[in-house]
């Protein structure tokens, strides 16, 4: 389904679905926990009017869902042509305090004046095993707690003319056969049930009585904290401000955030700055302030796979750093770094994914190949981060930084990857490719590998560690030297790559790959460019807008996600652009524009990316968004803007 608004302050995200409902709440990290059910049930909202009652998921309400381009701020509007009312939401998570917000604008568009009740309701399962929360209505201070351990919600709204909610209704969901408190509200009229434990849930409800054509606004907002004290004296400073003051507050936030790329992004065409600065946001939704960069907080998938993208994989936050350090932003990719030092095993590298507290995440990687035991890893994520480090130093200049991440960053990884090849061959050991699917010696882990080495021979040399500098270097140039292997000679291509068998002989995977070329291109593993044209020529002819959506799977046949077997798989907005950006170095810049105008055309209405699309009607399929996919568009527009 995915997430057309992601909002979030680096330590509170909140995902809305198709329907302006709350479907993630993560706190306190991002990706970590969600304290919603994506199983189950998602916050509601409903209206009734004159003994009529609506949730506005009903499939009778026209939703309109965008976010705004220079902050981080839903618009949504929810009309029903049936009941002659509509509701417009301003959405945003404070930029200073752990708070969701909703300023909510309700209209009667009926000639005749009418009571309407909004009815707001908070499904919450704080506790892991779904039956140990708590939540009570606190009369001194009129809100609603919902808590377990370490962590309270505080929920409370108020009319903009000073009155609050004038009914609640608290009790359970998701255990003893009941759906949910929200049926409470389907009559009008709430029960005033003060506390529940377990499975819990609460509705709240909010009179309008207006005019025809006559609005009224409303104060609406979810405290995250440690403590009920914590969240009671933000709640203090919220009920003195009012929303309005924090949605100023947090626009301004924002622009100032922005600005640190304004210079830059000038020089992107005007028709995709809008995107452009959206995508920059999504990003920045996604980074913890602890450094952990989530690949996507949409758990929708969670409802069709075994696991969330809701973690933090290396290497797709070291792309995800990438347009960030190209337009000026330094705070984000050293945190990104800092946590990346932190997680390094002993030995030196990275492992498959992590949880942004920095434990290890899960993994379908075994400890086994063959019978032979073998790392769990995908060594390219090891590599992703050095060669990132070395983007930063060049965009930054930022000596005493890197200087300080030698000796616990650059030399252990770096040794780990000199180390890690295959003496027959002179090339990288085996280890899952950049796709967590095969385990092979990888044609683009191979390229990233050596560019990453070669990173970090320039910072011994820099750093004076001599040897250092001696040994890495002559690791990537025997890598260059012995990459013809990686070519394809019948086919004329780059091929995925091969596994080294116990015997000795090399068993060729020639499957056509788009990272093949990609690494290669980008990390300048290659002698001569006419390799590199003659692959992209087979791209062309066999991967590239050969289904009605247009755009390119990732590799021959790919299975991921799988809707249309006759097609080679479903296109994919990472390798896509990757291809604009082959297309912008070879100054084929119609293509490459071809390539942009093809992913803006198939955003979200609010801008959001999704992973891949259906091949052939373009609906959003896997995880949307997915920063990966912004962070290669925003890196497309850079690399378009300098033509």
């Amino acid at each position: 389904m995915g997430r057309p608004v992601m909002l979030g302050n680096g330590a509170l995200t909140v995902g809305l679905n198709e329907q302006g409902l709350v479907h993630d709440f993560y706190y306190p990290y991002v990706g970590l926990d969600n304290l919603t059910t994506a199983r189950s049930v998602h916050h509601k909202i409903g209206i009734w009017i004159e003994g009529i009652f609506s949730w506005v998921d009903d499939g009778s309400w026209n939703i309109n869902i965008d976010f705004e381009t220079d902050a981080l701020v839903s618009n949504i509007t929810m009309r029903n042509e049936h009941l002659n009312i509509e509701l417009g939401f301003n959405d945003f998570v404070d930029s200073e305090y752990n708070v969701f917000c909703r300023k909510i604008k309700v209209t009667n568009q009926a000639d005749s004046p009418r009571e309407i009740r909004l009815f707001m309701h908070q499904a919450f399962q704080i506790s892991r095993s779904g039956r140990a929360d708590t939540a009570l209505f606190v009369p001194e201070e009129n809100y609603i707690l919902d808590y377990k351990g370490r962590c309270s919600l505080l929920i409370y709204g108020r009319g903009l003319n000073g009155q609050i909610y004038d009914q609640f209704a608290i009790g359970n969901y998701g255990i003893e056969g009941k759906e949910g408190t929200f049926r409470d509200a389907e009559d009008g009229e709430l029960s005033g049930s003060a506390v529940e434990h377990g499975g819990v849930d609460s509705v709240i409800r909010f009179v309008c009585n207006l005019n025809g054509d006559e609005s009224e606004g409303i104060d609406y907002w979810i405290v995250a904290a440690e403590s009920q004290l914590q969240a009671e004296n933000i709640q203090s400073i919220l009920r003195k401000d009012g929303l309005a003051d924090r949605l100023n507050t947090t626009r301004s936030w924002w622009h100032e955030w922005l600005s640190t790329g304004a210079n830059v992004l000038h020089s992107v065409d005007k028709k995709y700055l809008d995107i452009t600065k959206k995508s920059l946001m999504i990003i920045k939704a996604h980074i913890d302030k602890r450094g952990g960069i989530i690949a996507s907080c949409d758990s929708s998938i969670y409802n069709y796979g075994r696991d969330y993208y809701s973690y933090v994989w290396p290497r797709d936050g070291a792309y995800a750093i990438w347009p960030l350090i190209r337009l000026g932003y330094t705070e984000e990719p050293k945190k990104f770094f800092d946590f990346c030092r932190d997680i390094l095993t002993p030995e030196g590298y990275l492992m498959h994914k992590y949880q942004p507290d920095r434990a290890i995440g899960s993994t379908w990687h075994p400890l086994l190949h063959g019978h032979r035991r073998e790392l769990a890893i995908q060594e390219d994520e090891t590599a992703s981060v050095i060669y990132m480090l070395g983007e930063y130093y060049e965009h930054t200049d930022d000596e005493d930084y890197v200087r300080n991440l030698y000796g616990t960053l650059v030399q252990p990884a770096a040794n780990f990857m000199a180390e890690f090849v295959d003496e027959q061959t002179g090339l990288p050991h085996a280890s899952y490719d950049l796709w967590e699917e095969k385990f092979l010696t990888n044609t683009y882990t191979a390229a990233i590998t050596y560019q990453a080495l070669l990173v970090a021979a320039d910072f011994a040399q820099k750093f004076e560690y001599p040897d250092d500098a001696v040994k890495w270097r002559a690791v990537a140039e025997k890598i260059l030297a012995e990459s013809d292997v990686f070519f394809d000679s019948e086919r004329k291509a780059y091929r995925k790559g091969y596994l080294l068998a116990s015997d000795g002989s090399l068993q060729f995977d020639n499957t056509l790959d788009v990272s093949s070329l990609y690494g290669v291109m980008m990390f300048a593993m290659h002698k001569h460019t006419e390799p590199l044209h003659q692959t992209m020529s087979l791209i062309e002819n066999i991967l590239l807008n050969k289904s009605a959506s247009g755009g390119s799977p990732r590799y021959e046949h790919d299975r991921y996600f799988e809707v249309q077997p006759e097609f080679m798989g479903n296109p994919w907005f990472v390798t896509t652009l990757w291809l604009a950006q082959y297309y912008v170095r070879t100054k084929q810049v119609d293509k490459a524009i071809q390539c942009v105008e093809w992913a803006t055309n198939l955003t979200s209405p609010s801008g959001m990316l999704p992973e891949q699309i259906h091949p052939t009607n373009g609906s959003h399929l896997s995880v949307a968004p997915l920063v990966w996919s912004h962070a290669e568009l925003i890196n497309t527009m850079l690399d378009i803007s300098k033509v």
